[in-house]
């Protein structure tokens, strides 16, 4: 594995940005400092300038591996992954089959070794009857427990109060929560659907899927937290509502205290509102919904005050004809790994968010959350995942899509950076325009 020198870098890692160099040896940083000099046989990499983050560490991912190969799978998706600064994964379980137990989850990590582009993780899933593979999880092989307290596919919706009470109790690591209200979801629909039929107009997604079936949802996972002191991560908060419902302040604090209760958003939902309905359609329906614009800027100044911790993708890909079905038939779900972070620079740009903010969600605040070893962060000693961003425009063109599904809700939109290299634990994976070498993903490991 050849050392490899970035001169004259602008890094940005916990709270700071500082001119530097960085060397890479043996897959990690070995070193951060002013004036290194280059070693014979060194390959040296001239930032120029540009920004150098850690990689995007995307706690968020759907993969669709086993099962649902034929609109993506672990190499196709991380690949486009790694073309968009993600250097670490965290795939979910309503695969199929899901991931209910141990051997299931050791056969995914298995599938992606060798495979993946980028590291990986995958959670374990809950379901009404297999609270006993919970209770008995190692903690080391999973990054977290999904529970879908919403609608999901197969046997994923947890529905029973006991069964849930039993799960928030004996987790023996975090839980993260899909929390929508099913009944509430499904009264609205039959009532659109009596009205529509099958064809509803996209734009009443947001309706269907409303803000007081996210709010009664989330407000229950947080009382079931609070109760039996569970570590609780609530994925994709769509509304300005459930903002309150979360404690604002840093993740770790000055006395290096974690949080118990955490919240996180999704790149789309800070990208796009329900006016965006009309041009798009179902391109951009998932669940939880995309809601109003004002729910958008809430969600921005929530990242901005920290009453959010984390910004993911929810990355999960349907094909172009899936989508174009009528409402009650189109699936739910975006691809959005790919052009994910640069989406979020965009905000820097804006001037919303600070690079080091940017950094703090993306990579930083999923390290801290789930306990990730030695990743997430510009750090000597630690895995060499980077990503250099070089500030220039580019418009997405569906030709430059690497996702299997082939097309993005971003295709047309002009970002200002793009991303100039990504290397993975160590190693070139892209270099701006093309994937470099072999999948150099490894898997990911949980300091517990």
């Amino acid at each position: 594995m050849p050392d490899t020198l970035i001169v004259n870098a602008r890094l940005v890692n916990e709270g700071r940005e500082f001119d530097a160099d960085l060397r890479i040896s043996q897959g990690r940083i070995e070193a951060i400092g002013s004036g290194l000099s280059a070693r014979d046989g060194e390959t040296v990499v001239d930032a120029n300038g540009r920004r150098l983050l850690p990689g995007m560490i995307d706690d968020q991912v759907h993969f669709r591996e086993p099962g649902m190969e034929y609109k993506a799978d672990m190499a196709t998706e991380s690949t486009a992954a790694v073309a968009g600064g993600v250097t670490s994964f965290m795939d979910m379980p309503n695969t199929s089959p899901p991931t209910l137990s141990a051997d299931v989850l050791e056969n995914k990590y298995q599938r992606a070794a060798g495979r993946a582009r980028a590291n990986y993780g995958f959670y374990m899933g809950a379901s009404n009857d297999n609270l006993e593979a919970i209770r008995t999880l190692d903690p080391l092989t999973a990054p977290g427990i999904k529970v879908f307290m919403g609608a999901s596919t197969g046997n994923m919706l947890v529905d029973d109060p006991d069964t849930l009470a039993g799960i928030f109790r004996e987790a023996p690591t975090p839980i993260i929560t899909h929390c929508e209200d099913t009944p509430m979801i499904d009264a609205t629909l039959a009532k659109y659907r009596a009205e529509y039929g099958d064809d509803i107009p996209a734009a009443c997604h947001p309706d269907i899927r409303s803000r007081e079936a996210c709010v009664k949802s989330t407000r229950l996972a947080l009382d079931l937290a609070r109760t039996h002191g569970t570590r609780l991560h609530v994925l994709h908060i769509s509304t300005a509502d459930e903002l309150a419902l979360f404690t604002p302040g840093p993740l770790v604090d000055a006395n290096g205290v974690r949080k118990r209760i955490t919240a996180e958003t999704c790149i789309h939902f800070l990208r796009f509102d329900r006016s965006d309905y009309a041009r798009l359609g179902h391109l951009i329906k998932c669940n939880p919904a995309i809601k109003e614009a004002s729910d958008r800027e809430a969600l921005i100044d929530a990242l901005a005050s920290d009453v959010i911790d984390v910004l993911a993708t929810d990355h999960a890909p349907h094909t172009w004809e899936e989508k174009h079905n009528p409402y009650v038939r189109a699936p739910s779900g975006l691809p959005l790994v790919q052009y994910a972070l640069v989406a979020a620079l965009e905000l820097v740009r804006e001037g919303r968010l600070s690079n080091a903010q940017v950094v703090q969600k993306l990579a930083h605040a999923p390290a801290q959350l789930f306990d990730v070893k030695q990743r997430g962060f510009l750090r000597e000693g630690y895995w060499a995942d980077l990503a250099l961003i070089d500030d220039t425009p580019f418009t997405v063109q569906r030709s430059d899509v690497l996702s299997k599904c082939a097309w993005s809700p971003f295709e047309g939109t002009t970002f200002h950076s793009r991303i100039a290299a990504t290397w993975v634990n160590g190693q070139l994976a892209w270099d701006g325009d093309r994937i470099v070498g072999e999948p150099q993903g490894r898997r990911m490991e949980f300091d517990r």
